[in-house]
């Protein structure tokens, strides 16, 4: 069955107990483990630890070493292993343990998982989901977010990036009742920030290809998704205090993108589009707009939002490391110089 099919299961609450992230996510892998004897997760440090955030926390010790298990440092052959499982009729969840090592699967990824079903005209299907998490933009390892390098490379995949581990785990249970091969971007910073534990944890569902209006405003939609979500909703509370009320639109999976074209209905209203990325200039944030129903309601140009990170590899760097190492020196080198690499 296609995830578009998956009937929407609203979360519910019993209490106002708040917990970790990483505790709904671990809570909800329980339920399901417990009712699905076909799961399975394996990648690495996801067993013995439980993930390096805790989100498997004592899974292995209840399940067993078959179904939760560690894997060595090989991230293209970790997704071999479960594209293998899931043709075979298993339901694996393959761990990348973050999001800038998906890059060694993207070949098998592009070539293999995202057209299996296609090229075998429905004869195949491969339901993997492969988890990882990332969305920090610091440093220079485990912060990467090649979002546009993401999305351009694997239509056919279906790609959720949560704004928190409430939506990561709805997402993973309405995954799990489908037939598509997914990737799921957990937020990195969202492991200990505090949320309401959800009563029917396993139960729980999140439409894919539909945003959340998750604010209503008239003066500007903005849209976003991810970590950078909840940045732009504590930019929209100061925003509030003067007066512009923000449109805050959750685009929630990328593939699919908006099936019912709700972010057009919002510029509709506030004439004003404002998308907030987390990749590199003209990465990812060149896909929410291309919707060109939008276009006619725009009073502004429409507004972009990104971050060149990884800038330790970028000309103006290497040319500012250049000029402090003749500093160093006693030199007297100027400007020029050129961006070559030394």
């Amino acid at each position: 069955m296609s995830c578009l099919n998956v009937r929407e299961v609203p979360v519910e609450y019993a209490t106002d107990e708040m917990v970790d992230g990483r505790i709904i996510i671990r809570d909800n892998f329980k339920a399901l483990f417990e009712k699905e004897p076909l799961l399975l997760t394996f990648g690495e440090d996801t067993g013995k630890i439980g993930d390096v955030n805790q989100g498997m926390e004592g899974m292995q010790a209840e399940f067993g070493e078959l179904r939760v298990s560690d894997t060595g440092i090989r991230e293209a052959t970790i997704l071999g292993q479960g594209m293998g499982m899931a043709l075979r009729g298993l339901r694996p969840v393959a761990e990348i343990q973050y999001l800038d090592y998906l890059l060694y699967c993207l070949q098998g990824m592009s070539d293999d998982l995202a057209t299996v079903q296609w090229r075998t005209k429905g004869g195949q299907k491969c339901p993997l989901i492969i988890r990882t998490r990332g969305h920090r933009l610091e440093g220079v390892w485990h912060s990467g977010s090649p979002m546009g390098m993401i999305i351009n490379s694997v239509r056919g995949v279906v790609v959720c990036v949560p704004r928190n581990m409430q939506q990561a785990a709805g997402m993973y249970n309405t995954l799990l009742q489908s037939d598509d091969p997914a990737l799921v971007i957990e937020c990195l910073n969202g492991y200990r920030s505090k949320e309401k534990l959800p009563s029917n944890l396993g139960e729980f569902t999140v439409p894919i290809g539909v945003p959340e209006v998750v604010r209503e405003g008239n003066d500007l939609t903005l849209v976003s998704y991810g970590s950078t979500f909840n940045l732009c909703n504590v930019a929209a509370d100061r925003l509030a205090e003067l007066g512009i009320n923000v449109e805050m639109i959750d685009v929630r999976t990328l593939l699919p993108f908006d099936h019912h074209h709700s972010i057009v209905e919002s510029v509709k209203k506030t004439s004003r589009l404002l998308v907030v990325d987390e990749d590199v200039p003209g990465g990812a944030s060149v896909h929410p707009p291309t919707d060109p129903r939008s276009a006619g309601w725009l009073s502004l140009p429409r507004q972009h939002t990104f971050n060149a990170h990884r800038e330790s590899a970028s000309p103006g760097i290497r040319q500012r490391w250049r000029l402090l190492q003749q500093a160093q020196r006693g030199g007297c080198g100027g400007e020029g110089g050129g961006d070559g690499e030394e």
